[in-house]
């Protein structure tokens, strides 16, 4: 399942994103990532959440790129539960324009490995594409 947290910037998306994973990985039989561009903001992340800075892979610079990172954590790491994508739109070359195809590709990844993606988006609902599909659980 890919769920969407979308709004604002500034409207607290980072925290709720935290506090889902801090819950999630308390309940959780395998492991719990969190994807970020720095570690900004990440002082409160439960010490047993894996916390990727992408600062440190600076080569991944497109969606197909980011896309075959995510590839290749699911198939190094099978026990992968879910995975938190903070500020997607900061990632790589995603836009608003190009997440469609990232949600997508990101669809046939949890859909393969059964691994729940939670992706904060700064951008309103209505300014997001198609993401009233019902394939992707929008939270907020």
């Amino acid at each position: 399942m890919v769920n969407l947290i979308t709004g604002p910037r500034g409207s607290r998306k980072t925290q709720q994103m935290i506090d889902l994973a801090n819950e999630k990985v308390k309940t959780s039989n395998g492991n719990v990532v969190f994807i970020k561009k720095s570690h900004k903001d990440t002082y409160t992340v439960d010490f047993n959440i894996r916390v990727i800075r992408m600062a440190d892979y600076p080569d991944i610079l497109t969606l197909e790129e980011f896309i075959g990172f995510l590839y290749g954590m699911a198939a190094g790491n099978h026990d992968i539960e879910a995975v938190f994508i903070d500020s997607v739109l900061k990632q790589a070359n995603i836009t608003l324009e190009s997440l469609p195809v990232f949600l997508q590709k990101l669809n046939k990844i949890s859909t393969e490995n059964n691994i729940d993606f939670f992706l904060s988006i700064s951008a309103e609902k209505k300014d997001i594409p198609d993401i009233d599909s019902g394939v992707y659980n929008v939270i907020s």
